[in-house]
């Protein structure tokens, strides 16, 4: 008997607060950040006419596409990729911008949550084992609260069903921003700020390295280095978007 009016008290529970999101749905209705329509229940971030519609790169089908092409001769990477072409005044930039300024964290994650299901399909992917985001210094951290390529990190490791690692490879220095610099000018504004720490806990792993965009590839490139001095380790990279300029 006691069994019974538990199980029903359970249910009471789930049914009063399925009804009181549905409430608070109504007055505080959750909007997709692409296009900005309605979300229905099960829908996060992003609604599913753009999750199917957003401009999607297929990259990681294809070993000698650009974004593995800017890696050949400069570095040893075994796999890259990018989920979705980017795109100035885009639906993906303002993706972007909402994920790294405007605090939508849950952006990286449903985004990483798609593109993981993709990957662990992937012959170029499917042997990761561990995932690590390029790392922000803590005071840029404490500036903006948040690494928003760990939230994407987050996502992938989620479908993926893979390890994340935040702590081995961090950054040492804090170097100024990237944007508007040549491709030499950043790769020698990142060249030497990263490090590791302990990075026996990465020894004999197939590392994905991650960002939220991948432009001339500098950052990510300073990044792989420094995991590459691990032993037996193969680094492959993926990034949200794409930025061809």
């Amino acid at each position: 008997m006691l069994y019974f009016r538990a199980v029903k008290l359970i249910h009471f529970s789930f049914t009063l607060q399925g009804m009181l999101n549905d409430f608070i749905s109504l007055i505080f209705p959750q909007i997709c950040v692409s296009c900005g329509k309605s979300l229905y229940k099960n829908e996060q971030s992003i609604c599913t006419y753009c999750a199917y519609h957003l401009p999607k790169t297929n990259y990681h089908t294809d070993n000698a596409n650009p974004v593995a092409k800017i890696f050949w001769g400069r570095t040893n990477i075994f796999s890259a990729s990018a989920y979705y072409n980017f795109g100035k005044g885009g639906k993906v930039q303002h993706l972007v911008h909402q994920l790294k300024y405007r605090g939508q964290k849950d952006i990286g994650i449903t985004i990483g949550k798609f593109y993981g299901y993709d990957l662990r399909k992937s012959e170029a992917f499917n042997t990761v084992n561990t995932i690590v985001p390029v790392p922000l210094h803590p005071k840029k951290k404490k500036r903006r609260g948040y690494n928003q390529s760990e939230f994407f990190a987050t996502g992938l490791s989620q479908s993926m069903n893979v390890a994340t690692d935040f702590t081995t490879l961090y950054r040492e220095f804090e170097s100024e921003t990237q944007t508007k610099k040549s491709r030499f000018s950043r790769w020698k504004n990142v060249e030497t700020v990263f490090r590791l720490k302990n990075p026996e806990a990465l020894r004999g792993q197939h590392i994905l390295l991650v960002d939220d965009v991948i432009t001339t590839g500098a950052t990510l490139e300073a990044c792989a280095q420094m995991l590459l001095q691990i032993p037996d380790v193969k680094v492959s990279i993926a990034t949200i978007a794409f930025a061809n300029n």
